[in-house]
């Protein structure tokens, strides 16, 4: 089986202390080991009328479907996601395997 996707985009609510909810989001995918990889990034492109208010973009990458499940369940995620949650005010979330078209080169 092939890596498992979990994909999240949100919009921040104002006032938020964004850098400090990014780093407890490393930290806590750092302790984590179902984990494989994590990126994230703040859009600077797009025009307004099509990021529709969504600003940054979290992808972690599991091992497999399995692995994400662990993770969904781990007792740090859900910790985390009691902080990370309320500081939302749109988001979306795709889980989903991964298709690789074309290999990194």
């Amino acid at each position: 089986m092939g890596d498992f996707n979990h994909y999240v985009v949100v919009k921040f609510k104002d006032g938020v202390a964004v850098e400090e909810l990014i780093q407890g989001l490393e930290k806590m995918v750092s302790g984590i080991h179902e984990v494989k990889s994590f990126e994230w990034g703040k859009d600077i492109e797009s025009h307004d009328m099509l990021r529709q208010g969504f600003t940054h973009v979290f992808l972690m990458t599991f091992n497999g479907k399995e692995e994400f499940n662990t993770f969904r369940t781990h007792p740090n995620h859900i910790e985390f996601s009691g902080v990370f949650s309320p500081s939302i005010e749109k988001i979306v979330v795709l889980d989903f395997p991964s298709k690789l078209v074309k290999a990194p080169a």
